[in-house]
């Protein structure tokens, strides 16, 4: 994990660039990949080599902002058109990394993790859309077809409900098992590869990686909202 103001990091081998410059944080992909997300700004199926969050506050997004297009505009300004967007109200600062290999498959990952806006599936909570979000990159080397891509972006997802249930966030019916507005983006190079499950070596990375990068930034959320003195909250 990390608590650079300002900085790189680099997750070794098959790596991830990560650069800090609050409220930005950018991650550079091994190189060109192919990139498939729900993100606010380039989601979809988009070609890329850089994931970029924007950090904000209440006060930079109103209830009846676009704040997709709010985000798209400041990544325009800072030339960065090409790149997938993503917003957190999570201090970017604390993002998470982790890799993982298996049999022929390197995976690497890059999360932030705020669970303020903590759900449980299939029981949405009332009163709206809170600030919090989990949002992370996972790149693996393998060259996955688009349907294996898709599998594997699903185990993503899974990997990233596992750690949350890990942590023991409790609701209103039960543990949570996520956010209502987390977004994951799982970057491979195109290719022929056709299955990518839990039984696959590229699975098995993915899950591990993911896995590991949001239990991390999970736990650190989570000790990090624990009362600092009997009479105040401490500041997530």
């Amino acid at each position: 994990s990390s608590v650079m103001v300002r900085g790189e990091r680099v997750v070794s081998r098959w790596s991830l660039r990560c650069h800090l410059e609050r409220p930005w944080l950018e991650v550079v992909l091994p190189r060109s990949l192919r990139c498939l997300s729900w993100a606010p700004v380039g989601g979809g199926w988009r070609t890329t080599e850089r994931v970029v969050w924007r950090e904000v506050r209440d006060a930079d997004l109103g209830p009846d902002l676009d704040a997709a297009a709010w985000l798209a505009a400041r990544m325009e300004a800072r030339g960065q058109t090409d790149a997938i967007g993503l917003l957190t109200s999570r201090n970017v600062a604390c993002f998470t990394t982790a890799e993982a290999g298996a049999g022929q498959a390197q995976a690497a990952a890059c999360a932030t993790v705020g669970l303020s806006n903590a759900e449980r599936i299939g029981q949405r909570r009332g009163g709206g859309a809170r600030a919090g979000t989990i949002n992370v990159v996972c790149a693996v080397d393998a060259a996955l077809s688009e349907a294996a891509q898709i599998e594997a972006l699903s185990i993503a997802v899974e990997a990233r409900t596992a750690a949350v249930l890990e942590v023991g966030l409790g609701l209103d019916g039960g543990r949570a098992t996520g956010t209502g507005t987390d977004c994951l983006v799982l970057a491979c190079p195109p290719g022929t590869a056709a299955y990518a499950g839990t039984h696959t070596d590229v699975g098995e990375a993915v899950g591990r990686t993911v896995y590991d990068a949001v239990f991390a930034g999970a736990t650190e959320w989570i000790a990090a909202s624990q009362p600092k003195t009997p009479d105040g909250p401490g500041d997530p």
